[in-house]
């Protein structure tokens, strides 16, 4: 089914352009559109240096278009957007036609607070709308077209910023597209306290820890029952082989992802892996399984699921 295999969000963590995710799950998924071959780059995350706001922009937009550029010959446009202080509205709407069109759209890194309120703001700005941008992601979801998020942008698609768990003032309510999912970035062991602080604290959400390189792929729906289902791929990338970035890839020295449930227990995703949830549109009735080693699990009890596959428990509930 779609969910598994065409996700609406990627959520992901990497040091450089390690290829199996920014080929397999970026690049591909933009050669393979149907109305275009387009991938918009948004570096609006990175704040001003010296008061030049294009600087750090042009350079986050620089580390993607090198890879990029492999796969101008097979038909791939990408194409940035830059905030800027002083855009038009004639600006402004040629990056609601490409958020709405692209096959691919890239939120990039950066500050999560920064690129948040601009995102908001040129809704509020030139249309009244601060929820635009959010609604144009979600409208993207409901086609089909995917949505990404590096680092910062990984922060943004999630339901909340993390910094809420640390009742950090300000806006921390995110675009959810990764509904109910909270990540933490470049992740490590020693922040594991950080995952098992965040489970407690929002115990609707699921909580991951994505390290250099790695990510989650996402997609969610509504079931004939009315139920909401939401799938999660977790992948591993070990494919970044500059021994100068050894010390930085975190996958190649055998880490996984990273997860807590509300009651503190700790788990390892591996790549590959799924998680599937079901819940009620009331949310009293909260389910999940996971795939590990083969097997399809309960979540919540560990044993072997009574379903054959993923398939089974959506058509089931």
């Amino acid at each position: 089914m779609r969910a598994l295999m065409r996700g609406t969000a990627l959520l992901y963590s990497s040091h450089n352009r390690c290829n199996f995710i920014h080929d397999h799950y970026i690049a591909q998924r933009a050669l393979s559109g149907r109305d275009n071959k387009r991938i918009l780059f948004l570096p609006m995350s990175e704040a001003p240096r010296d008061g030049n706001e294009r600087e750090r922009q042009e350079f986050a937009y620089g580390n993607f278009s090198w890879f990029f550029r492999f796969y101008e010959r097979f038909g791939l446009e990408h194409v940035p957007f830059y905030w800027s202080s002083d855009l038009r509205r004639e600006d402004v709407d040629v990056l609601w036609r490409y958020l709405a069109s692209s096959e691919v759209v890239i939120l990039g890194g950066g500050y999560s607070t920064t690129g948040l309120w601009r995102y908001k703001q040129l809704g509020a700005m030139f249309d009244g709308e601060p929820g635009k941008f959010g609604r144009l992601l979600h409208e993207r979801r409901q086609r089909g077209l995917l949505t990404v998020g590096f680092s910062a942008g990984a922060d943004q698609l999630c339901q909340h910023l993390f910094r809420r768990v640390w009742d950090s003032p300000g806006d921390n309510d995110a675009f959810g597209l990764a509904r109910d999912t909270l990540v933490t970035l470049h992740h490590e062991p020693s922040r594991n306290g950080d995952l098992w602080h965040a489970a407690r604290r929002m115990p609707r959400c699921f909580v991951f820890g994505l390290p250099n390189d790695s990510g989650v792929q996402v997609d969610w729906g509504v079931l004939p029952s009315g139920n909401i289902w939401q799938v999660y791929e977790l992948i591993i990338d070990t494919s970044w082989d500059d021994p100068s970035d050894a010390l930085h890839v975190k996958t190649r020295q055998g880490a996984l992802i990273d997860h807590f449930d509300h009651t503190g227990r700790h788990w390892a995703f591996h790549g590959g892996d799924h998680v599937v949830r079901v819940t009620s549109q009331d949310g009293r009735f909260d389910r999940a399984w996971m795939t590990a080693g083969g097997l399809l699990l309960d979540y919540w009890t560990r044993e072997p699921a009574t379903y054959g596959s993923i398939d089974d428990i959506l058509t089931s509930h």
